[in-house]
């Protein structure tokens, strides 16, 4: 009884001491109030830490603390909160395991748990939104029921409302973020104007900033693609990849600064069947494709072929900065080739003459080797028809020589009989 007493003493001092009637504190322990109507109504809550004008002053739950005029000021069921600034967590009922540091942080919380706010009106207008985690100056200002989010700067998923999943890090990162969800931003500006698109990765300061509805997209590099719109599953990778406002399904490694690339475990390796990669002067890889359903305008290529006839094949070297080893090259002049046909050079970015399509000319050379061909099967035709011919001659002539060997044999035998004598 001595004891109970005394701890009873402890808490009357403490809430006359700042103007809070003691009879509203009747079963609540080791709690402490420093504050004007700090708190005011609590009955049973116990180990509760108010300091601050009205801080927790309608708290019955317990394990709170609120450090800050107005902090945890509608609390009365929530517990193991901790609100570190004026008005901060102001409006939380009965939302438990809630962190806020800095004015007004997390003040219209209500019901959610397990968030976390570190700065100035940070989370500010969550109501039932949990397992948040907002660090840094109105980051996460506008969220009201979104889930397990992480946003870190100035800004960060500013106005995410209902998006889940949502990692932003760096100011204004996710800043125009509402209803997206999955999204990770890492960067100051990344992803930044960002509503409704999902599941997409901004690494780099502005990578991906002006997408807005577009989604599993990944840009890794500073203004990685910052042009990108509303395309889906695009890869941009290298500073100022940019892409294209609305493309989708589309890979883009390396700026126009990219002078040479490597890629291990290509060289070497065997495959059984494929096809040739093409580089276009824009960099865009592809092959060419065959099928018919792609070409129109299909005709024969008759003479257009006979062009190779002008062709002057050469032997050369690469200049040494190219070739240190001074390897022996087969081939052509692009300038030379295209004086004969200019459909069959390459040329770079700046419309210079790079190089020649020797894809073009195989198939040229093929349709010389089938018009060719078709001339020497018509030779063979006509050898084996004047064979035949010669064949059908020598078989006549063999019977005429038959015939007059046998007329021969038969004057012999005329010539030989003696007539006949009658005495």
């Amino acid at each position: 009884m001595t004891g109970k007493s005394t701890r009873h003493k402890r808490k009357e001092i403490s809430y006359e001491s700042f103007g809070a009637p003691k009879q509203y504190n009747t079963l609540g322990s080791e709690n402490t109030a420093n504050g004007a109507f700090a708190p005011l109504t609590n009955t049973n809550g116990n180990d509760n830490t108010a300091t601050g004008f009205a801080a927790l002053q309608n708290n019955t739950a317990g394990s709170n603390t609120a450090n800050g005029a107005l902090a945890l000021f509608s609390n009365t069921e929530g517990i193991n909160n901790a609100a570190s600034g004026a008005s901060a967590l102001k409006e939380n009922i009965t939302g438990d395991a809630n962190t806020a540091t800095g004015l007004a942080a997390l003040q219209t919380n209500t019901e959610s748990d397990l968030n976390t706010a570190t700065g100035e009106v940070a989370l500010t207008f969550n109501t039932t939104g949990g397992a948040n985690t907002a660090t840094g100056v109105a980051a996460l200002l506008n969220n009201i029921d979104g889930n397990s989010n992480t946003g870190s700067g100035l800004s960060a998923l500013h106005e995410n409302t209902s998006g889940n999943e949502n990692t932003a890090d760096g100011d204004h990162a996710l800043f125009g973020n509402t209803v997206g969800n999955g999204n990770t931003a890492r960067g100051n500006s990344a992803l930044n104007n960002n509503t409704e698109g999902d599941l997409n990765t901004a690494v780099g300061a502005s990578a991906l900033s002006s997408n807005t509805t577009g989604s599993s997209n990944t840009a890794l590099g500073l203004n990685a693609g910052s042009n990108l719109t509303t395309g889906d599953n695009n890869i941009d990778i290298g500073a100022n990849v940019n892409a294209v406002a609305g493309e989708g399904n589309t890979i883009r490694i390396g700026n126009t600064d990219i002078a040479a690339t490597f890629i291990r475990g290509i060289s070497g390796q065997t495959i059984p069947s494929g096809t040739a990669v093409l580089v276009a002067a824009n960099g865009e890889l592809g092959t060419a494709t065959s099928s018919k359903r792609f070409k129109e305008d299909v005709k024969p290529m008759d003479k257009a072929s006979e062009a190779l006839f002008l062709l002057k094949p050469v032997t050369f070297h690469y200049k040494k900065e190219l070739d240190p080893n001074g390897t022996s090259q087969f081939g052509l002049i692009a300038e030379d080739v295209e004086k004969i046909n200019a459909d069959l050079v390459v040329r770079d970015e700046c419309g210079k003459v790079n190089t020649v399509r020797y894809d073009q000319v195989n198939a040229m050379l093929l349709n010389e080797f089938l018009k060719e061909h078709c001339t020497v099967l018509g030779l063979r035709k006509e050898i084996a028809a004047l064979i035949a011919t010669v064949k059908e001659q020598a078989a006549l002539i063999q019977k005429v020589n038959a015939r007059l060997d046998l007329q021969k044999a038969a004057l012999q035998t005329v010539s030989v009989a003696k007539p006949c004598v009658h005495d």
